[in-house]
């Protein structure tokens, strides 16, 4: 498969919700909360951040859970694979669940966050920054 740089397409596992990303993705980054980590059933959930503006959903509408105070997860109503992250303190942007792209493979994490809750046994890529809270970068 041969991953466009300006246009990048994903969706859930099942294919009833599918979204476009105009642009580059820049800021992609490993969080270890225990919220990301509770929603997803994982060690810890990998997103990359774009503005609102550039994200489309092109088939399907994911369905919407206000997580926690101005946070709101969507994701696959059907098979329930994670698809974003909104907070209202970062309102002109949008968090995509990584794996979710169909090309996901160009876009390496460029960070840790939240590694105040990272799970003890989990080793860090030390070539990584780390922030115990939000990142400064991104």
């Amino acid at each position: 498969m041969t991953c466009a740089s300006d246009r990048h397409e994903g969706g859930c596992f099942c294919g009833a919700v599918r979204y476009r990303v105009d642009g580059p993705i820049n800021s992609v980054g490993h969080c270890h909360c225990n919220s990301c980590r509770r929603s997803a059933g994982a060690a810890f959930v990998t997103w990359f951040t774009v503005e609102r503006e550039r994200l489309a959903w092109t088939a399907g509408v994911p369905r919407q859970y206000a997580s926690s105070p101005g946070v709101t997860r969507e994701f696959c109503a059907a098979c329930g694979t994670e698809l974003a992250y909104s907070n209202e303190q970062a309102a002109r942007t949008i968090d995509i669940t990584i794996g979710s792209l169909d090309c996901a493979a160009g876009h390496p994490a460029d960070r840790h966050i939240w590694t105040a809750d990272k799970l003890e046994w989990l080793h860090l890529d030390e070539h990584l920054p780390a922030y115990e809270g939000w990142s400064t970068d991104g």
